[in-house]
């Protein structure tokens, strides 16, 4: 099902600065609890992170578009069909460790994978989220790449504080 869906490009060229941005828009816009705040890259002749707000079951409320547009260019639907969740129902509750179980129930993550592994993680196995989790979606779903950590744990993929590139030089 195709969301209500509102682009936004800033102009920004990172994701943390879209992180912010999408948690400054939640804030200050007094957005609905479900709705999805997504990341999305553009590779044109001016790569970019543009930042998408979407509903699933319902329109976006008809004054949201002029409030947005004081954050940059705004434009309908999606850019993509792959945007990273930063914003989702439940998000708020994925902090410290949880079971796989745990996590599904609480958010409107529908399935987790685990790199390098075939099948999916059991219910049981613990997730320490380092209260950063940052499904994508595929196929009309969020799913959650997740990692083997130590002691049979798993950690989301993507991590909270990622060193640069080239970062020693």
């Amino acid at each position: 099902m195709t969301p209500y869906a509102l682009t936004v490009d800033a102009g920004i060229r990172d994701l943390l600065d879209a992180d912010h941005l999408l948690c400054e828009m939640a804030a200050g816009l007094a957005l609905p609890e479900d709705v999805s705040g997504c990341t999305h890259l553009v590779r044109d002749g001016r790569p970019r992170v543009v930042v998408s707000l979407s509903l699933l079951s319902r329109p976006l409320p008809d004054t949201l578009r002029e409030r947005l547009a004081g954050y940059g260019s705004v434009s309908p639907g999606l850019p993509d069909e792959v945007g990273r969740a930063v914003l989702y129902p439940g998000v708020r509750a994925l902090t410290g460790t949880m079971t796989v179980a745990e996590l599904l129930a609480g958010s409107a993550i529908a399935r987790v994978t685990v790199l390098g592994t075939p099948g999916p993680p059991d219910p049981e196995t613990r997730v320490v989220t380092r209260d950063h989790v940052r499904p994508q979606w595929q196929r009309d779903e969020l799913v959650l790449a997740a990692t083997p950590a130590l002691g049979g744990t798993l950690v989301p993929f993507e991590a909270p504080d990622p060193t640069p590139c080239c970062a020693d030089h």
